[in-house]
């Protein structure tokens, strides 16, 4: 019968986090975020069936159990460490984890990330991806891009930029109703809805004592939107940096000069709030803010 073993990085975790007293001082040295470090000894607590450490406000101290399992640990971790492995190179590469939405990702962060890489080469960049609003503890990242009201409470959050909100549609679509003239001839149209884009906001904008829709198809996801919109699926809100292809080749076209100057929702750079940042992580933050502000000053197609 096969013997369940705790997860390898949850031993390391937890070794580092008994030799430095500080679940703050064992991430930096892991390279990962003090929540993630957290979560890894909440794993092991849970396999083992024990409580390792105490927490006291800031300190953590080693339990009576915690303190004898430590010995295990450091001798299991010594063999494995020590065992020779003759094609190994050893390699001491600056790396950093950044967390996006596949949206952001996919049309606004993987375009510029090439200028990141030929100013620094020797940072490795890592790119994961999580769902909006739903997706919401900071993960192992060290960086992540939240597109959301920037209320991240007990985290470090820079607003990268805000960018105006607008109607668009196919022309397949508006051939198949009445004439789209003015806003208040969207009453004729169905209006696809989404959580990271509400109509609320924009109908005050265009002075239209509207409700927000109830029904109709619902996308949690920007991109996808968007491509509802071109497939005929009916009207939608985007931002300029989405959809500018789209109206440069017709597949969709833009609806009013009506625009929603600040949307309730924007995109944030999130990280935890530590004493130091590594050299890496600084130096990519301060080039995502550099790149992305800059678009604030970028006038609107």
């Amino acid at each position: 019968m096969a013997t369940r073993l705790p997860p390898v990085h949850a031993l390391s975790a937890f070794e580092a986090a008994a030799r430095f007293s500080s679940f703050a001082v064992a991430a930096e040295e892991l390279c990962i975020t003090p929540s993630a470090l957290s979560h890894r000894i909440r794993l092991l607590e849970e396999h083992l069936c024990e409580r390792v450490f105490v927490r006291e406000g800031r300190s953590v101290t080693l339990t009576e159990f915690g303190r004898r399992y430590l010995d295990v640990v450091r001798a299991a971790l010594r063999t494995l460490s020590d065992f020779p492995l003759p094609n190994k190179v050893t390699q001491n590469q600056m790396k950093v984890k950044v967390t996006v939405p596949p949206t952001f990702a996919r049309y606004m962060f993987m375009p510029r990330l090439a200028d990141f890489s030929e100013q620094h080469p020797d940072i490795e960049i890592e790119v994961y991806l999580f769902v909006p609003l739903y997706d919401l503890s900071l993960s192992e990242s060290d960086v992540e891009v939240r597109f959301g009201a920037g209320e991240y409470p007990n985290l470090v959050t820079k607003k990268l930029f805000v960018e105006p909100s607008f109607a668009v549609a196919s022309p397949g679509y508006l051939k198949t109703i009445p004439a789209i003239k003015t806003p208040a001839d969207l009453r004729h149209a169905k209006l696809l809805r989404s959580a990271l884009e509400p109509w609320q906001p924009w109908f005050e904008v265009a002075g239209l004592d509207f409700p927000e829709p109830s029904n109709g198809l619902r996308i949690d996801d920007l991109g996808l939107l968007l491509e509802a919109v071109k497939h005929g699926h009916g009207v939608g809100l985007t931002r300029q940096h989405f959809a500018e292809d789209m109206i440069r080749t017709g597949e969709v076209v833009r609806l009013f000069d009506t625009q929603l100057a600040t949307p309730p929702h924007a995109y944030h750079l999130v990280h935890e709030a530590q004493p130091t940042l590594r050299p890496e992580v600084e130096i990519f933050i301060n080039w995502m803010q550099s790149t992305f502000q800059k678009m604030e000053a970028s006038p609107a197609a």
